[in-house]
């Protein structure tokens, strides 16, 4: 490697006069007029000499080798275009074009999250999980790009480790003309998902800025969610839009799904009575059958919702939705959210956020909601409130805690649950 080369390589990673790290390397002595540098570009991962330990400074590289020293050049924070520059005509001879490794590192980038959750339910006992996304971002070209996650949940509970590594999203974002494209498989949360988020296989296309409208044609993937009326492959549509009106984000949605669970469960039937006062109809009797007694139809669903800035740093928002019908007839067929947010945590250590949330939320009004909290899907839907608080604890490590006390339509069931999860990001 040329003398040159060498000390021009250390410099362009700011490395200091003296060596910082011992020089791993039995043919470069001390006294070598390259030790400082060798020793420092070792030190900084860039340069890793050979299997039996020696550096081989006269040794012709491979193209390849030299690719790799400033692949790890520019991982170190080197300026490229300076080495570009002042080695063109090695760079030329070795046939390395830097552009187009610069290029193929923008082109692809993976971002990492760890979540810690532990997790206690009055009605389905403690959790321990561990949850690692890898999220992997390609870019296709000025207008399109590609996105992938991959997750594995550890149940840290069971003895047996699971070694199941899902391709839980992947999907396309681009444009066509005036309408920007999503395609493939995603967590569709619709406005504030509190009637749809699901995993779903389909397209949305949406159009315009000051009104943004959209639409949605789907399929139900794979049941990553529990508390869903969705089984995998039912059809999913959605069509909708966002606006400002003076202060406020409005927006309204119109779901629909062809085969929807809207009643019923395993090993239950209810019987109903039509109760004069009250003008609704009632649970007279539940029976134990044995069989599975959940009753299925195409489901319609209306949405309308409102989100103000009340002060600095304190939002409100409130959401109504309603059923085209009373599919389960032991409960309305409407409901509603509010929800009052006083900052949030962010990049900054120390930042946090502390919200509070209140639901009525028949099972004639959701498809799929997204909080934590015990839903009763079983049981006509659920009620009940959620308070929680985010806090940063660190760079790219942030805390979470949740508590939900929810009760079911039918029936006298509740739960309290209680949810602390902690965020790495990477």
């Amino acid at each position: 490697m040329k003398k040159s080369l060498v000390l021009a390589m250390a410099m362009a990673l700011g490395v200091t006069a003296s060596a910082y790290a011992a020089n791993p390397f039995s043919d470069v002595p001390a006294g070598h007029w390259a030790y400082d540098s060798v020793a420092k570009l070792a030190a900084a991962g860039v340069v890793d000499g050979y299997a039996d330990g020696a550096f081989d400074g006269d040794k012709l590289m491979t193209r390849y080798e030299m690719a790799q020293i400033v692949a790890k050049a520019m991982a170190k924070g080197a300026n490229v275009d300076k080495l570009a520059a002042e080695f063109a005509d090695e760079l030329d001879t070795l046939g390395v074009r830097v552009a187009k490794l610069e290029k193929g590192a923008d082109a692809v980038k993976i971002n990492g999250q760890v979540r810690y959750r532990y997790m206690e339910s009055d009605l389905s006992g403690n959790e321990h999980t561990m949850r690692t996304r890898l999220w992997v971002n390609g870019q296709i070209n000025d207008g399109w790009e590609y996105t992938a996650l991959l997750q594995h949940v550890n149940d840290l509970d069971d003895d047996a480790a699971s070694e199941d590594v899902k391709l839980n999203r992947a999907y396309l974002d681009g444009r066509l003309g005036g309408l920007a494209v999503h395609a493939g498989r995603w967590d569709e949360c619709t406005s504030t998902a509190n009637i749809l988020d699901a995993y779903v296989d389909g397209i949305k296309v949406s159009y315009g800025e000051k009104v943004k409208v959209y639409g949605m044609a789907a399929k139900a993937a794979t049941s990553c969610y529990t508390d869903m009326t969705l089984d995998s492959g039912d059809r999913v549509y959605v069509l909708g839009a966002e606006t400002k009106v003076g202060a406020f984000d409005v927006y309204a949605n119109y779901f629909k799904a062809d085969n929807a669970w809207v009643a019923g469960k395993d090993e239950r039937k209810y019987t109903y009575k039509e109760d004069l006062e009250e003008g609704k109809f009632v649970v007279d009797e539940t029976k134990t059958t044995g069989e599975d007694n959940r009753k299925y139809e195409t489901k319609e669903i209306y949405n309308i919702g409102l989100g103000l800035d009340l002060a600095k740093n304190v939002r409100l928002g409130y959401e109504y939705m309603w059923g085209d019908s009373e599919y389960d007839k032991a409960v309305s067929k409407d409901g509603w959210v509010a929800r009052l947010d006083y900052k949030g945590a962010g990049e900054e250590v120390g930042s946090f956020g502390i919200h509070a949330q209140w639901f009525d939320q028949p099972i004639n009004c959701w498809l799929s909601p997204t909080h934590d909290g015990n839903v009763f899907e079983e049981d006509g839907g659920y009620e009940g409130y959620n308070i929680g608080f985010d806090y940063t604890i660190a760079k790219n490590i942030m805390l979470d805690v949740n508590y939900y006390n929810t009760e079911a339509k039918v029936g006298n069931e509740e739960d309290e649950r209680i949810f602390a999860d902690v965020y790495f990001t990477f």
